[in-house]
């Protein structure tokens, strides 16, 4: 399939696109550059565009004879989504529209959204399956449901099919070297911690030592990018065998906590990672690990890289040849 990416110079469409291509579909890459990168487009044809730009995405659809979207093309800061909510809601969810308005008059049926598990809010309960009630606590979260929503009814109204992946914490690194995580600013645990581990960054901030954890600090479940990538085509596959819009979650389902990151990347690189400690910030819960199993049982789905050392590794040796 010819398959268009948005936002795919960016950190997971760029490892998706490598993934797209290894399984013998073309992926066009759509993206602004304002986030991603030219070096990480490598796997198919790049047009440098905007979502806001309808006449621009009615030329890309009519250039490549789109067959397919997995749409990833967002901001992604929580804590701008906060302070400018405007921004998000106008880019992560009005812009979407004008994607799918596009896709809807040229007859492209078929979009893996790139959804969140900050739809889900604070959780009710651990592990958070699909069902846990969807109630974010800030902007960027709501912005993703909206689409979700919005792709409920395209589905009723114009029989667009669609797969919203709710993963949790994107992490890790293209095995091969050939891509990796370059985010600004970067906000992710991992990358953080391995560039103060390089002496790049300032000491990484530890935000709450309290928390109901057996260490006191928060846990999240991390998950390989290139299992990400692999999760978007297998959904992709789904829809090109008539599967029904759904929702699925992606994760290992097992949680690491702040202080296990530390730890883990001061194993594999041998360095230690200078840090400091401060209060909790806002808003952040204890602990936030998926329930997965909707993945195995619908796409036939289950991670390669479910190790956190094996996560970290992959993520050491492309910032150590950066």
């Amino acid at each position: 399939m010819r398959v268009l990416v948005t936002g795919g110079a960016g950190y997971i469409g760029s490892h998706t696109a490598k993934t797209l291509k290894a399984a013998g579909h073309e992926p066009i890459v759509l993206d602004n550059l304002i986030y991603g990168h030219t070096w990480a487009v490598q796997w198919g044809p790049f047009e440098q565009g905007d979502l806001a730009d309808m006449a621009f995405l009615r030329s890309v659809f009519d250039r490549h004879a789109i067959d397919a979207v997995i749409h990833f093309a967002a901001n992604a800061y929580v804590g701008e989504s906060m302070t400018d909510p405007s921004k998000y809601f106008r880019n992560n969810t009005f812009n979407t529209l004008n994607l799918l308005d596009t896709m809807v008059a040229r007859g492209v049926k078929r979009m893996v959204f790139s959804s969140t598990c900050a739809t889900y809010g604070d959780p009710q309960r651990i592990p958070i399956d699909e069902s846990h009630p969807q109630a974010p606590v800030n902007p960027y979260g709501e912005s993703k449901l909206f689409v979700e929503r919005i792709l409920h009814w395209y589905g009723k109204a114009y029989a667009l099919r669609s797969v919203a992946l709710r993963y949790f914490n994107a992490s890790g690194a293209d095995p091969e070297g050939d891509i990796g995580e370059d985010h600004d600013p970067e906000t992710h645990l991992i990358p953080l911690v391995i560039e103060a581990a390089l002496g790049r960054r300032p000491p990484v901030g530890v935000f709450g030592s309290d928390y109901p954890t057996p260490d006191g600090t928060a846990i999240r479940d991390y998950i390989h990018v290139m299992d990400l990538a692999d999760a978007h085509v297998k959904a992709l596959a789904y829809l090109a065998g008539d599967g029904a819009s759904t929702a699925i979650n992606l994760g290992t389902g097992h949680g690491h906590s702040v202080r296990e990151v530390i730890q883990t990347v001061e194993q594999v690189g041998g360095n230690p990672v200078p840090s400091t400690t401060s209060p909790r910030r806002a808003g952040d819960p204890p602990q936030l690990v998926a329930d997965a199993r909707r993945a195995k049982d619908v796409l036939g789905w289950t991670p390669r890289y479910p190790d956190l050392g094996t996560i970290i590794e992959h993520a050491w040796k492309w910032h150590t040849r950066r």
